[in-house]
């Protein structure tokens, strides 16, 4: 009996490697027919080249990587819909661009992740035909959505990161410009002076003005890479000033200002959020191991007499 089920598991295991591997090969057909059109028309019009066979045959990453790369790309494009390459090219510019990060590697991984983990899932629950089927779909769900997650929460970091530090940044930055700087060199002086993300905006600000983009139109940037509110309020506040001619000195004091109080709000309405988020680990962790300790020796005093 069990020798049957581990049959029937491998060989439903072999089906579902063989409709992911025909999906793939569907994905990719298309892209075959195009380079060998192309081949062909090139052999057309140079004619047969000289040499043995072998020396014809392209590397293993291109006959064979290189295929399995599309596929994936194209079969999680296509399971993703019509937006997902914006929407991937958003929450990468969120993340700050992340080195080894592309529209195309995140696809690629989308779809392997989907074939792998499906993969996986299969052969874990191979037992039963049902199992089997569960599994698989959960290891292909996973897999699919694993990169936008890793993606999403890079972003959502980057960005409290930004969020966090602004009111400090804006703090040295009005100092530069009461110290005498105008408001490119005290940004060039922040720069310079501080690390992380929000350090990295600015310079790229200032790149940007230095290749001939206006102040309005440099930070307006800065606003749609970022989606912190306080950065969003601080652009707003920057422009506004640009384009009436107030001085800006006074505006980024009051911004500074306006940002701590609400990092101060902030900081108090998370310790007010602290007693609800411990109230379900206390009462299903906690209290029961504290009910065994306290009351344990006496329930059994009470079983003993009893």
């Amino acid at each position: 009996m069990i020798a049957s089920e581990l049959l029937l598991g491998t060989g439903l295991g072999a089906v579902f490697l063989a409709v992911t591997l025909g999906v793939a090969a569907l994905v990719t057909a298309r892209d075959e027919r195009v380079r060998a059109s192309r081949a062909t028309a090139l052999v057309a019009r140079f004619g047969a080249t000289s040499g043995s066979p072998g020396d014809a045959l392209e590397p293993f990453s291109t006959r064979v990587v290189r295929p399995l790369w599309r596929g994936a790309v194209r079969l999680a494009r296509t399971l993703s819909g019509g937006g997902a390459v914006t929407a991937l090219a958003r929450r990468l510019e969120l993340a700050g661009s992340p080195a080894g990060w592309s529209v195309e590697r995140v696809l690629a991984g989308k779809g392997g992740g989907l074939l792998g983990l499906g993969l996986l899932g299969a052969m874990i629950g191979s037992s039963s035909p049902l199992r089997m089927v569960v599994t698989g779909a959960i290891g292909a769900a996973a897999g699919f959505f694993l990169p936008d997650v890793l993606l999403y929460n890079l972003g959502l970091k980057r960005q409290q990161q930004i969020q966090k530090a602004l009111p400090d940044t804006v703090d040295l930055l009005v100092i530069s410009i009461q110290a005498g700087l105008g408001f490119d060199a005290a940004l060039a002086q922040v720069t310079r002076n501080t690390n992380g993300p929000l350090a990295g905006e600015f310079h790229r600000v200032l790149q940007e003005m230095q290749i001939g983009k206006s102040r309005r139109e440099a930070f307006q940037a800065l606003a749609d890479r970022v989606s912190a509110p306080d950065v969003r309020h601080f652009v707003g506040a920057v422009v506004q000033a640009d384009a009436l001619g107030v001085p800006i000195s006074g505006v980024l004091a009051e911004q500074a200002s306006e940002m701590r109080t609400r990092r101060r709000q902030r900081a108090e309405e998370q310790a007010q959020k602290v007693p609800v988020k411990i109230l379900f680990p206390l009462m299903f962790f906690i209290l029961p191991a504290l009910f065994i300790v306290i009351l344990g020796p006496a329930a059994l005093q009470i079983v003993k007499i009893f």
